[in-house]
């Protein structure tokens, strides 16, 4: 499977009140980090922006986003492959993790264009 030009989504929340230090974390650390993983071609990070969900009568509105951040790391190798690497890099202890990710709240996707 070729993901060439592929996305790995990661969605994620800082541990209570930890905010301000798990952006910097992430920020300066993190990403950089995960940049220099072979295959990992640009990083971009999003916050949770607020919206006022319109009520439409016998529609229940949605629940909100279990999330509050989102990172899109483009891919240029297969996704299975980066996932090895970042995986053996945070075991080895080559990838600095922060006690201030939730990690019991993290969500990671892999996606590759339509052909």
């Amino acid at each position: 499977m070729n993901l060439e030009n592929g996305l790995m989504l990661v969605l994620s929340n800082p541990t209570a009140g930890d905010d301000d230090e798990f952006n910097e974390w992430y920020d300066s650390t993190h990403v950089p980090e995960v940049l220099s993983v072979p295959g990992v071609v640009t990083a971009k990070r999003y916050d949770l922006a607020p919206i006022e969900t319109p009520e439409v009568e016998g529609m229940e509105a949605p629940a909100p986003p279990a999330h509050r951040y989102l990172a899109v790391y483009e891919l240029d190798r297969d996704g299975n492959e980066v996932m090895g690497d970042l995986v053996g890099r945070i075991l080895s202890g080559e990838m600095t993790m922060s006690e201030t990710l939730d990690m019991s709240t993290v969500g990671l996707s892999v996606w590759r264009p339509r052909p």
